[in-house]
């Protein structure tokens, strides 16, 4: 993990997870404010690709996880289904 390379983007700074299948920054996106919970991509069961990012977000330095997805309906499922610990 010492060598995972950070990518910056005008929103956050991005650190993808080693469990990532797919390695791209999806166009939906969700943000969630639990820089420590686990988030299971497989049991959300998307039709599309996913990708998981520890993420600092820019505009406050709060720090969380960014979830992309590559289907709206997917963003839609995440959102529906995300239950914080």
């Amino acid at each position: 993990m010492a060598t995972a390379k950070s990518i910056t983007t005008d929103d956050y700074k991005l650190f993808p997870s080693p469990r990532n299948r797919h390695r791209s920054i999806f166009l939906h996106q969700v943000f969630v404010p639990y820089p420590y919970m686990l988030i299971d991509l497989d049991s959300y069961n998307f039709k599309g690709k996913a990708s998981l990012f520890a993420a600092c977000r820019n505009t406050d330095s709060k720090m969380g996880q960014l979830v992309t997805l590559e289907l709206p309906e997917d963003e839609l499922r995440f959102k529906q289904q995300f239950v914080p610990d």
